[in-house]
């Protein structure tokens, strides 16, 4: 027939728009009452003006733009939006979109990508005529077209198949210059880019892009920067403690800017830093039946993947994990060289037949390393074989072996033959890498390592300190590309960097001096969209990178750190913590064979000294410092937590606190001691104290001075609150009443007491602070000692002060805290090295925390029935208590109390005794029943063996 050997297809001819200035003028026919134009485009940009155009005679014109990746269109006159309109949505994503708008008479629409679903229509109070000519993308830059003016700027993308009145443009005629004009315009190609391909965000992170550069979403993936590259979390719990955190849930991502994402554990802010590290079986397990055919197998899976676990173990000095394994009739090794009859399995993947307690490679338990077991013919308790329970517990702290990822059982199959095996969380201590650190004694000596190649990002942190105003911390050479970080001067830093672009540098000024021998932090990074440094806490500064420049990092020598290949300009100083791209560089090896060079940097509480609060004291530590809390009323790493300290107070026992700069001096000078205080003054003072007491007159607190000034806390014989200030010796005391309610009630009351020169404030309860003025002076001079209870030594105080002193204080004292000065907690717990002198009957107790009935009878109990020794005075325990009735009837109360409770008890245990018999011999208890009963024999078997045949309830 009539074949042809072609195929008309319609020529497609794409437009690319490259810059904001870019734009197309077509020609359209003028005065026409129907407009319909239509084109397909394509772009990342999220704002862009598509088309535009002067409606025939009127003062007016219509706008069609892109917004927030939405068509719109937008019809106006002067000073007056006609008609806005959208359609569509996410148009912004790189595809070819279809837009068709026509307009006629009084009414527009809009069809997006020929789905009616996306179209959008409108009436306006206008009659429309096309105008001439239309503009896409954008306008030209001379002339006063206002219909162009926009505050979203050109479009910038491609357009291809534009119609104008249902006729196709030519866009060859257009290249041609035959028909319209256009300005910066690619014709016949598109030339988008797509940036997120290949994706250089890191970590998860959503790649965006425009048409000139790409951004990314680091949201919910636990890093930050322009790639999301930096980790949002510390490496470790020691960091997050010597942030000043306390104990608590933390998210830890164990090689920071490395592959390896966050994962949540619970660090135990102590004296030593403490990584608890949990797994889905906690529980004590029951098992029966097992053998070699048929064995007990149990998986444990961690909160963290292998390569997180194995990388927090490494980095921390120590770790280990409780296995507890109880038996009866179940052996571990069948004999000491022979096969395994039990064994667990590690990250290695690898069998191991030690058990807690013992060291790898030893087929024994902790008691066969110790010659401890029951039978000494075996190297395990459980070896023994017997027909009672016992156990191999003890902690596995062989590094490379952890975390237990495995057990396997199989000897449980014989008659009355049973095991029970738990095991604990990993637990690590400490984080040697973010000690570690090295001291750079001249300016020629540095260190080198193995560095960057090839990277896309690279980022370095560390801390150091120094006294020296300048030097290089390290550098990095290729054969064109270069980074060094330097102190170029007191108070800046410069991260200087070349990577194929030119030589560019990033730099943080300080307003303070950094060479002020404290430890100072410094991150920088380079990445393909930017570099970035940042110092302390100080703004960060950073430098965007060219859109189309070098990639990669090229680097063929190795890392210097602390000086230069050239030996210049060295670092002297300290440096720890060094890490590149989250890998932890080990600084106090390398320093050990390094000349010049030294492991380790002492004085880390010249900086993180500040952590400690209430008065705890800094101690150094090779590895970091610690917070002695001895002193202070608080404890907890940072001694910040609240400890109530409480103490009960029998008849003239007398607790003095010797402030300890007396104390030191008195044991070395026979001196008149005054003469050594002068500059001993204080002009305020933060006292809070609890009491609990139902006698009157009290006196509650005093201190002394050289001088003859005193400060007496006292309970007058009303019980009201009275608060004495003589700040000169020469004037009577200023006097102070707190009239709220009888204090004697024996309710726990809380006083605070904070003088600032003449003006004293007192808040009692929790009530409203009051105020109040002193007279005598503003000054408490040469201070002396601190009181509580009775006031032993001679002393020239008022009459008042003297009344109460009398009998001292009978009751409860907590939490007393003068300044930061702790007496109670020093006389209780500190009593061999601190300064304090303790006479009488002197007991701790809870009683600071007890409240109501409890309290009362607590103090009732305590303080006068248990205690022991006589009584001093001999004043008789009738006289401690209003009514001696109440106490014969209390105490009747109590025993017949107490009678009941034994009954109920020994009732309730012969009947759980019984239920767990006749469970057993079913064998349908449940699992929580189950471990239940196993705990309540394997308790009831160890106190056999024990041979405790007393019981107390």
């Amino acid at each position: 027939g009539n074949i042809s050997f072609l195929c008309l297809e319609p020529q497609v001819v794409p437009v690319t728009f490259l810059s904001s200035s870019s734009y197309l003028a077509l020609p359209g026919t003028s005065g026409q009452d129907e407009v319909f134009i239509s084109f397909q485009f394509r772009t990342w940009n999220k704002e862009g003006l598509l088309l535009s155009s002067k409606l025939h005679q009127a003062s007016g014109g219509f706008l069609l733009y892109l917004s927030d990746g939405k068509v719109k269109i937008s019809l106006h006159k002067p000073g007056k939006a006609l008609s806005d309109i959208t359609a569509g949505a996410g148009l912004n994503n790189g595809q070819w979109h279809s837009v068709s708008f026509s307009a006629k008479r009084n009414h527009i629409s809009i069809i997006v990508d020929n789905d009616v679903t996306l179209s959008a229509h409108a009436s306006i109070p206008l009659q429309i005529y096309s105008g001439d000519p239309f503009y896409f993308g954008g306008c030209p830059s001379s002339g006063n077209i206002s219909e162009c003016n926009t505050s979203f700027g050109g479009f910038q993308g491609c357009m291809r198949l534009i119609s104008i009145g249902n006729k196709a443009v030519d866009m060859i005629s257009v290249q041609q210059n035959v028909f319209g004009n256009f300005s910066d315009l690619q014709i016949d190609l598109c030339g988008i880019i797509d940036r997120c391909l290949p994706n250089y965000c890191e970590h998860g992170g959503e790649c965006s892009q425009s048409w000139n550069s790409f951004y990314c979403n680091c949201a919910n993936t636990g890093y930050k920067g322009a790639t999301c590259h930096y980790p949002i979390y510390e490496q470790s719990c020691e960091a997050y403690k010597h942030r000043g955190n306390t104990s608590g849930f933390y998210n830890i991502d164990s090689d920071g800017s490395g592959p390896l994402g966050p994962f949540l554990v619970y660090c135990n802010m102590t004296d030593t830093t403490w990584t608890i590290i949990q797994h889905n079986n906690t529980n004590l397990t029951r098992v029966k039946s097992a053998n070699r055919e048929n064995p007990h197998t149990v998986f444990f899976k961690y909160s963290a993947s292998l390569d997180q676990l194995q990388t927090t173990i490494n980095h921390a000095e120590h770790c280990e994990q409780e296995l507890a394994y109880h038996c009866k009739k179940s052996r571990l090794l069948d004999k000491p060289d022979g096969m395994p009859l039990s064994w667990w399995i590690g990250r290695t993947n690898e069998t191991q037949t030690y058990w807690g307690g013992s060291l790898p490679a030893v087929q024994k338990c902790a008691c066969g390393l110790e010659g401890s077991c029951i039978d000494s013919q075996h190297y395990c308790n459980c070896d023994a074989d017997r027909d009672e329970w016992t156990n191999d517990t003890g902690f596995l702290s062989y590094k490379e072996h952890l975390p237990v990822t495995e057990i396997v059982i199989t000897d449980t199959n014989r008659p009355n033959s049973e095991a029970a095996y738990k095991l604990g969380p990993l637990l690590c201590r400490g984080d040697r890498t973010f000690w570690n650190s090295a001291s750079f004694n001249t300016e020629t000596s540095y260190l080198h390592f193995p560095t960057f190649h090839g990277e896309l990002s690279a980022d370095v942190s560390f801390f150091f300190k120094t006294t020296a105003s300048s030097g290089v911390f390290l550098e990095n050479l290729g054969i064109q590309d270069f980074i060094r970080i330097e102190l170029y001067s007191p108070s800046e830093v410069i991260f200087s960097f070349d990577v194929g672009n030119g030589p560019s540098e990033v730099t943080v000024q300080s307003l303070t001096s950094l060479n002020d021998n404290q430890w100072h932090y410094v991150k920088a990074e380079r990445n393909i969209k930017e570099a970035s440094l940042q110092v302390d806490q100080l703004p960060q500064s950073s430098h965007s990178a060219p859109p189309d420049g070098h990639i990669r990092l090229q680097l063929n020598s190795q890392l210097f750190v602390g000086g230069t290949a050239s030996r210049q300009k060295g670092f002297l100083g300290c440096i720890r913590s060094l890490q590149l791209n989250g890998m932890a560089l080990d600084l106090e090896e390398r320093a050990k064979i390094t000349p010049g060079v030294e492991p380790g940097c002492p004085g880390h509480c010249s900086s993180y000294g500040n952590l400690c609060h209430n008065g705890g004291k800094c101690r150094e530590k090779y590895s970091g410092f610690s917070c002695d809390c001895t002193f202070s009323a608080y404890a907890g790493p940072f001694c910040k937590k609240g400890k109530h300290i409480s103490a009960y107070f029998g008849t003239g026992t007398s607790v003095t606190y010797n402030f300890q700069e007396y104390y030191t001096l008195a044991k070395n000078s026979s001196s008149h001691a005054s003469s050594f205080y002068a500059d001993m003054t204080l002009n305020r003072e933060a006292i809070t104290f609890a009491f609990r007491t139902t006698r009157t007159p009290s006196l509650l607190l005093y201190v002394s001075s050289f001088y003859k000034e005193y400060l007496s806390v006292i309970l007058t014989r009303n019980g009201d609150l009275q608060i004495r200030y003589k700040l000169d010796g020469h004037q009577d005391p200023d006097v102070f009443g707190i009239n709220i309610k009888s204090m004697a009630d024996g309710q726990l009351q809380h006083v605070k007491i904070n003088r600032e020169e003449e003006m004293l404030f007192v808040e009692v309860n929790q009530n409203e602070r009051m105020k109040f003025i002193l007279s005598s002076g503003t000054e408490f001079n040469a201070i002396k000692s601190l009181t509580l209870g009775k006031i032993l030594e001679n002393s020239d105080i008022d009459e008042e002060t003297m009344k109460a002193n009398s009998q001292g204080f009978i009751g409860c004292l907590s939490s007393v805290q003068f300044n930061h000065i702790a007496p109670l907690k020093a006389a209780l717990h500190h009593s061999s090295s601190a300064p304090v002198i303790v006479k009488g009957r002197f007991t701790e107790s809870n009683c600071g925390t007890l409240t109501g009935a409890d309290s009362t009878s607590s103090e009732t109990t305590h303080s006068f029935a248990d205690h022991s020794g006589p009584i001093d005075e001999g004043e008789p325990l009738a006289n401690a208590i209003r009514s001696d009735s109440a106490i014969i009837g209390g105490v009747i109360a109590v025993v017949i109390f107490i009678l009941l409770c034994i009954t109920a008890i020994a009732i309730r245990i012969y009947k759980q005794k019984s239920i767990y018999s006749k469970n057993e011999a079913k064998g349908s208890e449940n699992e929580d029943s189950a471990e239940s009963a196993l705990k309540s024999e394997l308790s009831m078997q160890n106190t056999t063996n024990e041979n405790q045949k007393e019981y107390f309830f």
